[in-house]
Order: C-alpha cells, then structure tokens, then sequence
C-alpha cells in the first residue's frame, strides 16, 4: 500500500477540501488514482465525522465547507487567427528561410536584423524585420498552450540577483539575492532584495508578498531551492516543514516545478530579467532598504502600468 508523506496528504486534503476532482489532483500532484480514492475515503470520514461532532464552535466551519477557488480553466491554444501580413512585400521575403531557421533557434528579432545587416547588407530598417518575424511566428508559434488564470490562482517566486550595493559589514559592493512572487494574473510582482536567504526568509519573504497583495493565493510554484524543497523528486518532491507550516496557515498548496520544464515557471523567470535589465542595470545602492524602496517606487510607477504581451 502506497503510503503518503505527510505534506502530500495535506495537500490531498487541501484540494479535496477545493472540490478538485481525482484527475485534477493526479495532474497537480502525479499521484495515481487509486492512492487518491483512498486518502479522499479518508477525507470524507473525517468530513462526515467533524459534520456530526457536537463539538464545533458557534461561527466555525467543518472541514469541506469552505467555497473553494474556481477550477483551473483549460488551456486554450495560441491565437486561431490568420495573418494579414503581406510578406511578398516585405523587404525580408528574399531572406525568408535564413530567417526562419534563426527564428527556430529562438533568436529574437533584432539579433536578425544585425546579422542581416552584417552578413547580406541588408538596407530595410530594424522596425520591418520585427513585422516580418513577428508574422512569422503568428503562423508558426511554439508548440505550448497558453493557460488563462482566475483572479488570486496561481503565483510563481523565485530568486535573481539584486543590484550592486554596500555590505554594512565589509563596506563594499556585491549583490543580494533578489526574491520576486508573480501572480499569473495580474502580472503584477512583488520585490525585496535580502543578503542571505533561508527557510526562516523563504516563508517571510512569502508572508510579506501576500501582504503586499492583500491576500494568498491557491497556489505556489516554486523552483526546486533548498529553501523550499528538501527531497527533489519528480512525484513527491519533499517540502521543508517550516515552509509547508506556513502554507497550510494561509491555504496555500506548493507545486514545485519539475526539473528542465522552463516553460512552467516562465512568468516569475520574465519578471525577473526584466526587473534585472530595466530596473536594476548599472544602479548601485548604499543599503537593501534603498533598494527595496526603489523597487517599490519602480513596480507602483512604470512595471505595475506596462502591458504584457501575452495580454495584448
């Protein structure tokens, strides 16, 4: 009989509570079915047992009662429409398959307008090699769905690296780890820079975030650290216990994201480079708190206000 770790039938639990059905759970959590069946049989004895018990308090609900968060919707394909685009016309046509196999190596579009430039003397300007390939991954787009979320769903974390500022203990420069939460709906994100982290840090840096956004979200995906993750597994990935405490106080349940799989946790990846190459480039600071004000100012004044291409 399949036994499972304790944070993996809280995590049973929490999604049943959500009235996920077993495939749904099987997907989030790589469980099969039938290990499932038994731990909701248990579930329900405890739902049915905590419903019957004369013992619950004026104002508190039994175990199952709570309105769970609406169902992650399906994946809808990338965009069905037909290009409009003229590409007879273009200046870009007589070059059109270096193009695509540049395009293939996930080369962006003013890389290829350099090398065109250098290479066959190409006279159009940057501004028409963008329409072109654009297109031309209109017609041809990579090969992911892309998923629409529900307010307050999903957010990813992670860390980068902060911007050059003075260690108060050496008086020089170097860089802090710079720990970002993305909800995958607003796209907003939430910032702070810190020396040294830890699973003490990791589940404050968390407990701020949901501060910051004035509320938790169902779940959290998470690269495999240290700070989260103890056991890296690809069915039952260990969660540090300090960090899975503070998760089932706010409701949340973590899902680490799978080893090489970089499309999963894409959002808070974006976030962060363009937090790193927009935000942070070439600025230096004399303390974290500085910085951390400076990304505060950055998010409510200019990130907060772009509009995300998948959006558009």
């Amino acid at each position: 009989m399949n036994v499972l770790k304790p944070h993996l039938q809280s995590t049973v639990f929490t999604l049943l509570e959500r009235n996920k059905s077993q495939r749904q759970i099987q997907q989030l959590t790589g469980i099969d079915r039938k290990t499932i069946r038994r731990y909701q049989a248990i579930f329900e004895s405890k739902k049915l047992a905590a419903a019957n018990s004369p013992m619950v308090t004026a104002g508190s609900e039994p175990i199952g009662t709570q309105i769970p968060p609406s169902p992650r919707p399906p994946a809808i394909a990338a965009s069905g429409k037909a290009s409009t685009f003229n590409f007879a016309r273009s200046a870009s046509e007589p070059h059109r398959e270096w193009i695509e196999q540049q395009v293939r190596l996930k080369r962006n579009a003013q890389a290829i307008y350099q090398d065109l430039v250098d290479q066959f003397g190409f006279a159009a300007s940057d501004e028409s090699v963008k329409r072109f390939v654009r297109a031309l991954r209109h017609i041809d787009p990579d090969q992911f769905d892309r998923l629409e979320f529900a307010p307050g769903e999903e957010a990813q974390v992670d860390y980068g690296e902060g911007a050059l500022t003075r260690d108060p203990k050496t008086g020089r420069y170097r860089r802090p780890r710079l720990f970002v939460m993305t909800p995958r709906y607003s796209r907003r994100s939430f910032r702070r820079v810190v020396w040294k982290s830890s699973k003490q840090v990791w589940a404050q840096l968390h407990e701020e975030a949901f501060r910051y956004f004035s509320g938790a979200v169902s779940y959290v995906v998470l690269d495999n650290l240290r700070e989260g993750v103890i056991t890296l597994d690809l069915y039952e990935p260990e969660i540090n216990r300090l960090y899975e405490a503070m998760l089932e106080h706010y409701g949340v349940v973590a899902d680490p994201a799978r080893v090489r799989d970089p499309n999963r946790k894409g959002t808070v990846e974006n976030a962060i480079q363009h937090t790193q190459g927009t935000a942070l480039a070439g600025r230096r600071f004399e303390s974290l708190e500085a910085q951390n004000e400076f990304l505060m100012h950055w998010e409510a004044n200019w990130a907060a206000k772009r509009i995300h291409g998948s959006t558009r």
